[in-house]
């Protein structure tokens, strides 16, 4: 019997990647038949469609004349050829009315037209430029790793974003010509173009070439640019119904996680890095009723709570010791729940835990009866301040009396307690942040305001100033709240607040 010989190669195939696709063509005809067809041809409205309408007037009102640039952004790369997860520009956004990750390399383009006769008889023509799904039968189907439905699932079409969004919308192919046709300067008779930037490098590469070659100024730009950011950043801080709305469902999410942290602490005790274990059961919900964390969770107990922005949650999760959890569900809207409770991890607060603690829910009550339409945003955190001094005094830590410390030339009392006590809520954790400052913590407070009430007390293990006792111990009290007519809702009261509360309330998780 004579040996064949093996004719098929043993060597790997030169210059390739592990996902190549066969390049025969009798695989390309394979690939590209017998999909089914998709119906493209009719979507329900979406609720959110006509606010998003309303607010795009609304800033269409304050740039007639001007072309409005708004990415959404592309992806990110996270670690060589694997992506973040797609989340769009906040502005974008609240703009369109978009949420979820359908809108990789987007771009929303107000194209002024006669004032007064744009879309909702604004000053400006919106349409959104969009990469739309590649058809079945073509090679990006099934060949395109980063964009192809075959790999990552499929896309909206233009079709379907007009319909559900109530947007103008044209291929992404096209988006080129819209921003630069006819641009320059209005004093040479060209159109201004106001860029959201730093969203996506590649439209600010169009736009910044475009600006250089029709003679625009760097330093007119850059104020075109600032001016836009500001103002889409202060569109945001009233609250539109249908937002209000996807807060209190992100709240309500988040007080589902919460209690999902409470179950789980007995695991978490038991864990080398319980606040690890902590951290996941949150996620877990934030995963599963949600689209996302809203930031990454603090989990931090004993002297980690006394760090303001403690991620690294790599601690144990001690009996006798609190519990500091801040942490927030972002629903597929894309709005966010801000939330933090301070928690005795064997479920009863130690006397001088409930001493230190009663103090910041104390300061917290205070800010919330300021919290009212007529008052002005900064009195929220001076409402609290007030109590806090106040204790800090009577317990003997402040080196000057409360009034000194509340002063301008004093501020000793921020060495245990030196954050902000309220920020608005919404899109962002920290929404609104752009905002001037008079229409920000100047503002003076309106219905449809959403913000947060989170006094704390930092007292750190190295901090030989205060008694032993009082040493390693963090207390943050945050919740959501709503300014209405009336004066105010708290939007997380379904989370126990008082120390009587937070006991019986754990108590009953566990034991469920």
């Amino acid at each position: 019997m004579t040996e064949e010989k093996n004719t098929q190669s043993t060597e790997a195939p030169k210059d390739t990647d592990h996902r190549d696709t066969p390049k025969a063509s009798a695989f390309k005809e394979f690939m590209g038949a017998n999909w089914a067809p998709m119906d493209d041809s009719h979507y329900e409205r979406e609720a959110v469609a006509d606010y998003a309408a309303a607010r795009r007037a609304k800033i269409s009102q304050l740039f007639p004349g001007e072309r409005l640039v708004i990415p959404a952004g592309p992806l990110k790369v996270r670690s060589n050829d694997c992506d973040y997860r797609f989340r769009p520009h906040s502005a974008f956004a609240h703009q369109t009315g978009l949420g979820l990750d359908h809108e990789p390399d987007a771009v929303l383009v107000y194209e002024p037209v006669e004032p007064g006769a744009g879309d909702n008889g604004s000053n400006h023509e919106v349409t959104l430029y969009f990469r739309p799904l590649a058809g079945r039968d073509t090679d990006q189907f099934y060949a395109d790793a980063r964009y192809g439905e075959f790999w990552v699932g499929p896309r909206p079409t233009l079709n379907e974003f007009a319909q559900r969004f109530g947007l103008r919308t044209k291929n992404l192919s096209e988006l080129e010509v819209a921003i630069t046709k006819n641009a320059g300067t209005t004093a040479l008779g060209g159109v201004n173009i106001r860029l959201v930037r730093d969203v996506d490098l590649s439209v600010d590469a169009l736009v910044d070439t475009s600006r250089y070659n029709t003679g625009v100024a760097l330093e007119e730009a850059d104020k075109l640019d600032s001016e836009l950011a500001v103002a889409l950043s202060e569109a945001r801080i009233i609250k539109d119904a249908i937002e209000i709305e996807n807060l209190q469902r992100s709240v309500d999410m988040t007080v589902k996680g919460f209690e999902e942290v409470v179950r789980n602490l007995p695991k978490a005790v038991a864990h080398r890095r319980g606040e690890r274990v902590v951290e996941g059961s949150f996620f877990t919900v934030a995963r599963a009723e949600g689209n996302d964390l809203g930031y990454d969770t603090i989990a931090a107990c004993g002297n980690n709570a006394t760090v303001l922005h403690w991620i690294r949650n790599n601690g144990t999760v001690d009996e006798g010791k609190l519990l500091l959890l801040d942490a927030g569900v972002e629903d597929d809207t894309l709005y966010t729940a801000d939330v933090t409770r301070t928690m005795p991890v064997n479920g009863k607060f130690s006397p001088i835990q409930a001493k230190l603690y009663q103090a910041v829910l104390d300061a917290a009550d205070a800010a919330f009866k300021v919290a009212v339409p007529g008052r002005k945003f900064h009195e929220i955190h001076t409402a609290a301040m007030e109590v806090l001094a106040a204790r800090l005094e009577e317990w003997g830590l402040l080196p000057v009396s409360a009034e000194v410390s509340l002063s301008v030339e004093g501020g000793q009392h921020r060495r245990w307690m030196p954050h902000g006590t309220s920020h608005h809520l919404g899109l962002d954790v920290h929404d609104c942040a752009k905002a001037k400052a008079e229409l920000y913590t100047g503002a003076t407070l309106e219905p449809g305001m959403v913000f947060t009430i989170e006094p704390g007390l930092y007292f750190k293990e190295e901090d030989t100033s205060i008694p032993e006792e009082y040493r390693g111990i963090g207390i943050r009290l945050e919740d959501d709240v709503l300014c209405t007519e009336d004066g105010n809702v708290n939007m997380s009261a379904a989370l126990p607040r008082t120390i009587e509360e937070i006991e019986s309330w754990m108590e009953r998780v566990q034991n469920s």
